[in-house]
């Protein structure tokens, strides 16, 4: 009996030390496990380490149309927000701010942010928490600006035969150098990004139509709401799965 009990605390315990590495895949938001509460889900993607976040964790959260004022949050990770429906109203660093579906919002540790939902309709985002594997240059933060949000309504657009694309210009954070943020959208009958890999990770969100997603050799399809992860060097392109064409946004990291 002593060394079964023995085995399965040896067990337990490399499971909570060396946690499981977050491939790259596509994150069906509809076939995700929920979690229901007064007033809002919870769906826990993905929760594991990657090459340059030794903690690294992929919710989504749903608030409920019409909601009272949320706590004020703060976190000692670095948080990204991707809202995927609905309308986001935020408040950070004292200012308010309503964004839409496919707007990015980048969080520093120890900054006060608020979520909340006041339309009539429900609200869902990505929230995705992350912490670098080297240790942040806190005075740099400081000069960097520190948290801010990416309203692609905002940016200024690229135009072309292929579709158009918002783009803002890379932007070092506390726990990366390397996040840029696009805004992309294909038109009907184009073709998407060709099989292709890069040194930062990166989170793509589908906001209308289906995409063909090939992944390090397998192809994989997407649906407009869910979220996919490429990890670090991963081979990865997307293509609109429908001549209809498609949009997305791109978060390199």
């Amino acid at each position: 009996m002593k060394s079964i009990l023995l085995f399965w605390v040896f067990v337990l315990f490399t499971r909570s030390a060396f946690p499981q590495a977050v491939l790259s895949t596509v994150f069906s938001y509809s076939h995700s496990a929920v979690s229901v509460q007064t007033g809002h889900e919870e769906r826990t993607l993905a929760e594991g380490t990657t090459r340059d976040f030794p903690h690294f964790l992929i919710q989504a959260i749903t608030l409920e149309a019409n909601q009272p004022a949320q706590p004020v949050q703060q976190l000692d990770e670095e948080v990204m927000l991707l809202v995927r429906s609905g309308e986001l109203t935020l408040l950070l660093g004292g200012k308010h701010k309503n964004l839409v579906p496919g707007s990015v919002v980048m969080i520093m540790p120890g900054d006060d942010y608020r979520v909340d939902n006041k339309s009539s309709q429900p609200l869902t985002y990505y929230l995705i928490r992350y912490t670098s594997n080297e240790m942040p240059d806190l005075d740099l933060y400081r000069l960097l600006g520190g948290s801010f949000w990416a309203d692609w309504r905002e940016i200024a657009p690229t135009t072309n035969q292929h579709g158009s694309s918002h783009k803002l210009s890379p932007y070092p954070t506390i726990m990366s150098d390397r996040v840029a943020i696009e805004f992309v959208s294909v038109n009907a009958g184009m073709a998407g990004q060709t099989v292709h890999r890069h040194r930062a990770a990166e989170l793509l969100l589908i906001l209308d139509n289906p995409v063909h997603v090939p992944i390090d050799g397998a192809q994989k399809e997407a649906q407009a709401g869910d979220l996919i992860f490429i990890e670090s060097d991963v081979e990865h392109g997307i293509n609109p799965a429908r001549s209809e064409g498609c949009s997305y946004v791109s978060v390199l990291f």
